[in-house]
């Protein structure tokens, strides 16, 4: 990027954040990095916070990626929820998704790494951690309605940390929007569509890895092309409701041009059959496969 004059207050901003150590690639034992684009020519910003960094891409305004640090058993529960949301100031404000893209319309902030992963250890580190979850680089829009397919999707993480409890309920998990040529403009951002997660830990001494995408495509229906027949200029794009899937990390290798290092490998979720045929929809975390 080129160097832009930062204003002294900006810069003093950017400061506090100076000390944050971000994403450790070898939280769980084994070196998991951080998920980068495979192609050289994307252009991102890594932003490290408190226990989790956002690999943000500015042509899009959004995140490419973020990786967290999970340590079940020092979380904090009582860390009062701060709904501030606030531009990172290591970035210029027209390189990122501020208050504009969610004003009047039925878009959510939707936090990437959620907000209570990183928020664990000292009490100091875990308020840090709470408040470094509300930059906007840490958000994507999406669809304000709450269904089933959304309720699997928010608590897959907890499900995780149950099941790691017989190991040492360590995760570390990455989340990001599927950024593709094709998704809608809206408000200077093109709305993502779909949503990947990967969580990676530790399962009988070995890295174990599984993945999954939320899709909030919208349905082709009649409704659907009502709603686009009735649409005003600028509104926002009509979205489906939320599907969730596990998928092979393959596959969500494909989806994001996305360098996942070595847990496609370590993928719980076999690919046994065709590609339009093995994405497995999540009706209860029951339907979750977390044995190879």
């Amino acid at each position: 990027m080129n160097a832009i004059e930062t204003p002294p207050d900006l810069a003093a901003r950017a400061g506090s954040l100076s000390d944050r150590a971000g994403y450790d690639e070898s939280f769980l034992g084994p070196v998991v990095p951080l998920p980068m684009p495979s192609d050289p020519a994307v252009e991102t910003v890594v932003l490290p916070y408190t226990h989790f960094t956002v690999v943000h891409r500015p042509d899009r305004r959004l995140a490419a990626a973020t990786a967290v640090c999970i340590d079940g058993a020092n979380l904090l529960e009582d860390v009062r929820r701060d709904d501030a949301w606030e531009f990172d100031p290591r970035l210029p404000e027209s390189q990122q998704a501020g208050n504009d893209i969610y004003r009047n319309n039925p878009l959510d902030r939707g936090h990437l790494v959620r907000r209570l992963d990183p928020v664990w250890g000292s009490t100091a580190e875990a308020n840090r951690a709470n408040s470094d979850t509300f930059h906007f680089t840490n958000a994507a829009p999406q669809q304000d309605i709450f269904n089933q397919g959304k309720k699997l999707w928010l608590g897959l993480e907890n499900h995780l940390l149950d099941h790691a409890a017989q190991f040492d309920r360590k995760l570390t998990v990455m989340t990001g929007p599927v950024l593709h040529d094709s998704d809608p403009p809206y408000r200077g951002i093109q709305v993502p569509l779909r949503f990947w997660k990967v969580a990676a830990f530790i399962q009988g001494g070995q890295l174990a890895s599984t993945g999954y995408v939320l899709d909030q495509s919208p349905d082709l229906t009649r409704a659907f092309e009502r709603a686009m027949a009735g649409a005003k200029p600028g509104d926002p794009p009509p979205l489906g409701p939320f599907r969730t899937f596990q998928v092979p990390i393959s596959d969500i290798v494909q989806l994001t041009s996305l360098n996942f290092g070595p847990l496609p490998a370590a993928d719980l979720m076999p690919v046994t059959r065709a590609p339009a045929e093995r994405w497995k929809q999540l009706e209860s975390y029951d339907d979750m496969v977390l044995q190879s």
